[in-house]
């Protein structure tokens, strides 16, 4: 568990400006914010220790390399008190990109991109169905991703 950490409104704003590029110098981004290069490097070295923020990630076009179906998937457990078990086999799992424990119907809710049908159907019959603990499972295509966006995050 992450200590309580107390953040600023530079700490937020550079949350914010790192969220929409994270490639921005320390530099150019302490010029935006009117601090030294220095002092974000700081902050940003103490929201990493925090685990606030946990690396930088390129933001890729799957369908671009031929990844072509993404899929949801409610997974109904056999008892709740198998979710770590689960979520620890669904982890092992190159195709299964985001586990989320949820209320409602679902025990779990996943996504997953595969490369094909024929792989979409790997995954569900012959990766899912043998985890035990999963007693069944829904699955929804998406046709089309309207957008994908970072939460704005509160400066104050």
């Amino acid at each position: 568990m992450q200590n309580k950490l107390h953040l600023d409104k530079l700490d937020y704003q550079i949350i914010q400006e790192m969220m929409v590029n994270a490639e921005v110098s320390y530099a150019d981004l302490g010029k935006k914010l009117f601090v030294s290069g220095g002092t974000i490097h700081v902050r940003i070295k103490k929201l990493e220790d925090s685990g606030i923020v946990q690396g930088r990630r390129l933001a890729v076009d799957l369908k671009a390399l031929g990844y072509d179906v993404v899929a949801f998937i409610g997974i109904y457990l056999e008892k709740s008190s198998m979710y770590d078990a689960v979520a620890k086999e669904l982890k092992k799992i190159p195709q299964v990109v985001r586990v989320n424990y949820t209320t409602g119907n679902y025990g779990m809710f996943i996504e997953i991109v595969c490369k094909d049908i024929q792989q979409l159907r790997y995954v569900l019959h012959d990766e899912l169905q043998k985890i035990k603990g999963i007693d069944r499972t829904e699955t929804i295509i998406s046709l089309e991703e309207s957008f994908s966006r970072n939460v704005i995050i509160a400066t104050d």
